[in-house]
């Protein structure tokens, strides 16, 4: 006979996330409150954030976040970073021990600049060479993992409910002008310190309740243009056809929302505007293979922004609030009311309905 807590709840997860227009930055000790009224929602086996603008005195750098399993393999990831980068700083990501958080892997940063005659030899862009390079140590450098890899941003993640990673980091410490977070209920993955949210690549970070049913056609589809998917989990493969989209094919953040939960074709039929069905006529039929199928509510952090969106049938919750020049989004009211009470204009988006949040222009 199944107890209380033995039951998997598909519907699980917590996201949470909080973002000021105005470029104005925050402590992690905020978005780390906002999950722990959502402490049901997880099981203990992952939690994790991304902060953006942490990072002002290496903002012209891209932060590597890195697991090692040995002494050893940090020494062969360094010998492989200086081949392809300038190492301009290189430390352990300073923890705290607390007795919830067990079994820590080696866990460091690298800000790193990629090196021009390697950009000029292989004629690609800095950021196409920053994704291949953390591909590259993800499938080919065992007991290496890159966990985080934008400018003036980073990932935090663990074993572990959120609150008690965020402890472990000393977010309290780090303030950014936006910020991310994730309680797992993992669905069909075990529990792992890279398996916890937020993926990331680049400066895209994502975290995500819910399970896809598409994973597999997602997956074939995006791995034909050199993303490896490692970890055979649906919320890497989202964020790689984001990347795809976006940084790749240009579309822009709409655009990609109405790829990935894409309208039902009776919804564009209906549609007024001739210019907006052609272009999510076009979308449909250029990009099939990236509609993802299955209940999910994600956001997806940028450099200067965040985008909220539920999958098209709106099977997974979550809310929006605002105050002054803060955007709240979390699964739940009550983690919103965490970290702002007196929170105003608090509202579901429906099913497919993207929600962009951007920072003041020049402001972060």
């Amino acid at each position: 006979m199944m107890k209380e807590g033995q039951v998997r709840i598909p519907s699980g997860c917590a996201i949470a996330a909080v973002i000021a227009r105005d470029g104005s930055r925050m402590t992690g000790e905020m978005i780390a409150d906002a999950m722990k009224p959502m402490h049901e929602r997880s099981n203990g086996l992952g939690g994790g954030f991304a902060g953006y603008g942490i990072y002002p005195d290496y903002k012209d750098f891209y932060a590597l976040h890195m697991f090692f399993d040995s002494r050893d393999t940090r020494k062969s990831c360094e010998a492989f970073l200086k081949e392809y980068f300038e190492i301009v700083h290189s430390e352990r990501i300073p923890t705290r021990k607390i007795p919830a958080i067990t079994d820590e892997p080696m866990i460091w940063r690298f800000f790193v600049a990629p090196l021009k005659s390697m950009l000029a030899s292989l004629q690609l862009d800095e950021k196409e060479f920053v994704a291949r390079a953390v591909m590259k140590i993800n499938t080919d450098l065992a007991g290496a993992y890159v966990f985080s890899s934008g400018k003036n941003m980073g990932t935090f993640k663990a074993v572990g409910f959120p609150e008690d990673v965020a402890v472990f980091y000393k977010l309290d410490e780090y303030e950014g002008y936006s910020w991310t977070a994730h309680g797992r209920y993992p669905t069909n993955t075990p529990g792992w310190w890279g398996g916890a949210h937020p993926f990331t690549l680049l400066d895209y970070s994502v975290v995500h309740n819910g399970e896809i049913s598409s994973y597999d056609a997602n997956r074939r589809f995006i791995e034909m243009f050199g993303y490896k998917c490692t970890l055979q989990t649906d919320t890497e493969v989202i964020t790689y056809i984001l990347d795809y989209l976006v940084r790749v094919q240009g579309l822009t953040l709409k655009e990609a929302a109405n790829v990935i939960a894409a309208p039902f074709w009776s919804t564009i039929e209906r549609e007024a505007d001739e210019e907006k069905k052609k272009r999510y006529a076009y979308l449909r039929t250029v990009f099939p293979s990236l509609l993802i199928t299955g209940p999910f509510s994600i956001v997806l952090g940028f450099s200067g922004g965040l985008m909220a969106l539920n999958d098209r049938l709106k099977l997974r919750s979550m809310v929006v609030g605002e105050k002054g020049s803060r955007v709240f989004i979390a699964s739940e009211e009550a983690a919103i009311r965490t970290m702002e009470p007196d929170a105003e204009n608090i509202w579901a988006p429906q099913g497919g309905e993207a929600v962009i949040i951007k920072v003041k222009e020049g402001a972060y």
